[in-house]
């Protein structure tokens, strides 16, 4: 459902204030004006009203203004697939699109379901936003003529009983906000994210959101806030202190769509911020969003966990580009290009995910052509998020958990399906591999990893990525109409190769 305003109509300036009522004690016939003539004739008084044009009102009865009212303000102006990786799961891309990089290739294209590629919308005629913008202007420009007469009026009428102005208390400037609140939670948070500018060796780049992770300097984003300044790029980092510094790429997961950076000639007062437990989140707990929603630096938002769980696909759309899985957290927090990277934080303060992705509408934001929020925001769980960090920071490279088997990308319910070829004819199930050992084999159903509903291959892939190399878990799958499980001890793939 669009909240866009445009084309509503938009109320008149008043042609004139209101009519004061007249005095009870004035006499009925009212005093003629001074200076006018004595004794001169009234008009006749019509008995009743013509009726109006349809469409138009009755023209008002009553006296004329008073004179000393001020004029009427002028009439306001109108405003016018299948592909290997890792595991051996296809990779279809699309889904809900990235919820960050401002301006760049992952701002915010509406998610069409698995194996949807992303493209920039092309700009509207009339920018959404510009019309709704364009009506409260014209609506407060009405309201504001009828207000100043109005003022005007109660001020002329109490000249003679001196000021009725109240001034407040120096106490009351005083706020103390009690630990807890999304104020004091704001506050804490804050000085520790930082505004991400990235930018090609071409001159391409978006912006995005990333948190201080630990006193070295390490900051955690999105590995598509970053993907423009890889190769030969820059980057830069802003503190809400307006302090900004050159950073390079330490490692970055395309995969779990997470990357990790480093300040250059880093201060030494960092604060990182505390990381909560994601698997310890509840439905209806409280969220905090921070980042720079359309270049909006330093922005804060809330909400609360809408769902957990929830199996999202993303990517940025481009040719080279591999599909971001994750078993995301969902937030109806804001959350809009240019919020990727940055912190959801739980009521402590503490961060529970790293926003990155939203299912848009695919309407436009201040006229920009780029989707904006409807409350369906996607944040990595922040224990798989640190566990990549982590891994990042040591080898500069992701390490994949998989089961070593290709499974389909197509829309399903049914469960993730192992298909009957790999990549490139390579083997469906790979020799040797987990599923190998586990005994499962092509076409066989996969329904469950441990207690956790599979309906397709990309929830498949995305739980298995909350995982580490070397977890043992549970696989229910179905054969022949027959249901069966096996133990699974997960392997490991290195980088995004």
């Amino acid at each position: 459902m669009s909240t866009e305003n445009e084309g509503n109509a938009v109320p008149p300036a008043p042609s004139a204030p209101p009519v004061p009522v007249a005095s009870p004690d004035a006499s009925p016939q009212g005093a003629a004006p001074e200076g006018s003539a004595q004794g001169a004739p009234r008009p006749p008084v019509p008995q009743e009203n013509p009726a109006a044009p349809a469409g138009q009102g009755a023209a008002p009865a009553g006296p004329a203004p008073d004179g000393s009212w001020p004029p009427p303000p002028p009439a306001s102006p109108s405003y016018g697939s299948y592909g290997s990786y890792g595991d051996g799961a296809a990779y279809g891309g699309g889904g809900p699109s990235y919820g960050g990089d401002a301006g760049g290739p992952g701002a915010g294209g509406p998610g069409a379901g698995w194996g949807a590629s992303w493209q920039q919308p092309a700009s509207k005629p009339r920018g959404g936003r510009g019309g709704l913008v364009a009506a409260v202007l014209v609506a407060a420009l009405a309201a504001g003529g009828l207000g100043g007469g109005l003022g005007y009026t109660l001020a002329k009428d109490r000249d003679d009983r001196g000021s009725t102005t109240v001034s407040a208390p120096d106490s009351a400037t005083q706020v103390k906000r009690a630990p807890g609140t999304i104020a004091n939670v704001a506050a804490k948070a804050l000085p520790s994210t930082v505004t991400i500018q990235a930018e090609s060796s071409d001159g391409e780049g978006g912006t995005g959101t990333g948190f201080v992770f630990d006193t070295q300097g390490h900051i955690v984003t999105n590995n598509h806030v970053v993907a423009e300044a890889v190769d030969g790029g820059r980057l830069t980092a802003t503190f809400p202190s307006g302090k900004k510094y050159d950073a390079e790429v330490v490692g970055h997961a395309q995969g779990y769509d997470v990357a990790v950076i480093k300040l250059k000639n880093a201060p030494s007062d960092l604060r990182p911020l505390a990381l909560g437990d994601s698997d310890k989140v509840a439905v209806g707990d409280e969220t905090i969003a921070i980042g720079a929603p359309f270049g909006l630096s330093n922005t804060v938002t809330t909400g609360i966990i809408s769902a957990k769980d929830r199996p999202v696909a993303s990517s940025d759309g481009s040719s080279t580009s591999k599909a971001s899985y994750m078993s995301a957290l969902q937030t109806d927090a804001s959350i809009n290009p240019g919020n990727s990277g940055g912190p959801l934080l739980d009521a402590s303060g503490a961060v529970i995910g790293i926003n990155s992705a939203i299912q848009s509408s695919g309407s436009g934001g201040f006229g920009s052509g780029q989707s904006g929020s409807i409350g369906l925001g996607f944040a990595i769980p922040i224990n798989q998020a640190k566990y990549v960090a982590q891994q990042l920071i040591k080898t500069g490279k992701p390490v994949y958990a998989k089961i070593g088997a290709s499974v389909s990308l197509e829309d399903s319910s049914d469960g993730a399906k192992i298909t009957d070829q790999g990549t490139g004819g390579a083997a469906a199930v790979e020799s040797g591999g987990p599923a190998d050992k586990a005994g499962l084999k092509p076409g066989d159903v996969i329904t469950k990893l441990d207690d956790h509903v599979i309906d397709s291959g990309p929830t498949l892939i995305g739980e298995i990525w909350t995982h580490q190399p070397g977890d043992k878990v549970k696989i229910t799958y179905e054969r022949g109409g027959q249901e069966h499980t096996a133990d699974v001890t997960l392997g490991a793939r290195e980088g995004d190769s």
